[in-house]
């Protein structure tokens, strides 16, 4: 109840004061989006699989956005950044769509 809570704050917090990202890190917060909707969607398949540990959670989801930015940092730096941030995008995007086809199977039993 208290990260519904919590999510609640956050999505009316970020709709009043209508924050700004600095144009120096635009380019990752998509990026960054993405890492933490793996983490979530991890987390979620943990709790269902009855192996959730919010320590791990935390550590994942600091860590996965923490590496996927820095990947585009990278790929930024060696002037690579879009193909870069195109891999770190499929990546995320094969194992967010691979625990959501766990939460699936366990939800609905198919």
């Amino acid at each position: 109840m208290i990260a519904v809570v919590g999510l609640v704050i956050g999505v009316a917090a970020g709709l009043l004061l209508e924050p700004t990202v600095p144009v120096a890190l635009q380019p990752y917060l998509p990026i960054a989006v993405v890492a933490a909707l793996d983490a979530l969607f991890g987390g979620l398949r943990a709790k269902l699989d009855g192996l959730f540990d919010d320590k791990v959670f935390v550590v994942s989801f600091l860590s996965n956005v923490l590496v996927a930015a820095f990947i585009v940092f990278l790929g930024d730096q060696l002037g690579v950044g879009s193909q870069l941030s195109t891999a770190v995008v499929v990546v995320l995007g094969i194992r967010i769509f691979s625990n959501a086809a766990s939460i699936r199977r366990h939800l609905f039993k198919a």
